[in-house]
C-alpha cells in the first residue's frame, strides 16, 4: 500500500497548487487565527476540493459544520476539547464528512470513532494545537487506522516511520507534515514539500 502523505498549515493558493502538483494525497487548511498558519482565505480550498481538509480548533462541532457549509469541505480535522470528542465527531459523520480525529501521544482517552486518526505530540507538552515540528515518543497509539504527524520532513520521515511498533504497523496510512516543510511561518518550501511527498510514496507499508 502507498502510504499517504498529508500536507498541512496551507495559507498560500500557489503553496496548495505546488503540493497537489508535487503529488500530496490531502491538503490541510488551518482556521484558528492565532495559529502562524491560520489560512485567511478558505476559498483557495475549492480548487483542491477532492483532496482538502479543514483543520480547525473548536469548542464543539456546530462551529466546524458553519465552515464546511461555507466553504464546502469534505474532510476535515476537529480539534476539539476532550469531552466534545465523541458527542463532535458523531455530528460531522452524520453530515457526511470524513473525519480525521487528532489523537495526542497521551495516556486517559477514551474511544472516540473516526475515519482516521492523526497521532500527534500532547499539546500539553508542546504547548500548540499542532504544527509544533516536534515528534512524540509514540507510546499511546489511537484505535484504529492513522497518520503519523510531528516532526516530519522528508529527512526525518523514513527514520520515524521505522519507529512504529510492529504490531501497529498495520494501522500507520500514512504521514502529515507543517511547519518542516515552511521557507518561514505559513509559507511552503516547494523543495521540501515535494521531498516529503516523495519520500513518503516511496515507502511500503503492510
Amino acid at each position: 500500500m502507498i502510504p499517504l502523505a498529508k500536507v498541512c498549515g496551507l495559507t498560500r493558493a500557489e503553496d496548495a497548487t505546488q503540493a497537489a502538483r508535487a503529488g500530496a494525497d490531502l491538503l490541510g487548511f488551518v482556521s484558528h487565527a492565532p495559529s502562524p498558519r491560520h489560512c485567511p482565505d478558505l476559498a483557495i480550498a475549492a480548487e483542491h476540493r477532492d483532496r482538502a481538509v479543514l483543520v480547525m480548533v473548536a469548542d464543539e462541532a456546530a462551529g466546524i459544520l458553519d465552515r464546511v457549509r461555507a466553504f464546502g469541505f469534505r474532510r476535515v480535522q476537529p480539534h476539539l476539547p476532550r469531552a466534545e470528542r465523541v458527542r463532535g465527531v458523531a455530528l460531522l459523520k452524520e453530515a457526511g464528512l470524513f473525519v480525521i480525529l487528532p489523537w495526542a501521544d497521551e495516556p486517559g482517552q477514551g474511544p472516540a470513532p473516526a475515519d482516521l486518526y492523526l497521532w500527534e505530540p500532547s499539546p500539553a507538552r508542546t504547548g500548540v494545537a499542532g504544527g509544533s515540528g516536534q515528534g512524540h515518543a509514540m507510546a499511546f497509539p489511537p484505535p484504529g487506522p492513522f497518520l503519523l504527524a510531528g516532526g516530519l520532513d522528508g529527512d526525518t520521515l523514513r527514520e520515524r516511520a521505522a519507529r512504529v511498533a510492529p504490531e501497529i504497523r498495520p494501522r500507520l496510512r500514512g504521514f502529515d507534515a507543517a511547519s518542516r516543510l515552511e521557507a518561514a511561518p505559513g509559507r511552503k518550501d516547494p523543495r521540501k514539500v515535494t521531498a516529503f511527498v516523495h519520500t513518503a510514496h516511496a515507502l511500503e507499508l503492510p
